[in-house]
């Protein structure tokens, strides 16, 4: 069976691509919050009595807040996903590229070996590939949860203007 390197690159510039973008989307949603929680703190003194006056209002911004805090907690977790996986020493691994094969000229040395024998290249190759599908794969979930929470965030504040609205139109 014949090997083409190349798809081994291109699907690992896919993955890199699809990295970022989930780190897109987690930067999109935490700057949503940022702003919808910078505008809520910059009219807390003129927001106050409103939520006070009610304690329906209380339990929506307290469960509003806690909507906001995990879904900024998930879109952390995007930045920093926690993957527990051993492999053996990979030439393609930053970190044991760094660290695993001594000086620069040893790890030279390693990669040129492992590069000329197109079975370990490709396995090392596979290795990398496999450790992005998972660390994407958990980015991805994360997101989901940042998405979910920031929905069930506005479903909050849309309840508490509903019930506002209501109650000022009844009294």
């Amino acid at each position: 069976m014949i090997h083409d390197p190349n798809n081994y690159w291109e699907q690992l510039e896919r993955l890199e691509k699809l990295i970022r973008a989930a780190e897109l989307k987690a930067g999109i949603i935490f700057s949503f919050h940022s702003l919808i929680l910078g505008l809520f703190i910059d009219r807390l003194d003129l927001l106050q009595p409103v939520f006070t006056s009610s304690n329906v209002l209380i339990v929506f911004s307290v469960l509003w807040l806690i909507a906001v805090l995990w879904s900024v907690y998930a879109c952390f977790k995007v930045f920093k996903p926690q993957i527990e996986v051993k492999y053996d020493s990979n030439v393609f691994f930053f970190r044991d590229a760094v660290f695993a094969f001594g000086t620069v000229e040893e790890f030279t040395k390693k990669l040129m070996e492992i590069c000329s024998s197109e079975e370990e290249m490709f396995i090392q190759l596979s290795q990398q590939i496999h450790i992005e599908s998972k660390i994407i794969d958990q980015k991805f979930k994360s997101v989901h949860e940042a998405i979910k929470y920031f929905g069930l965030s506005l479903i909050f504040v849309i309840l508490s203007v509903a019930y506002w609205v209501i109650t000022l139109t009844i009294s």
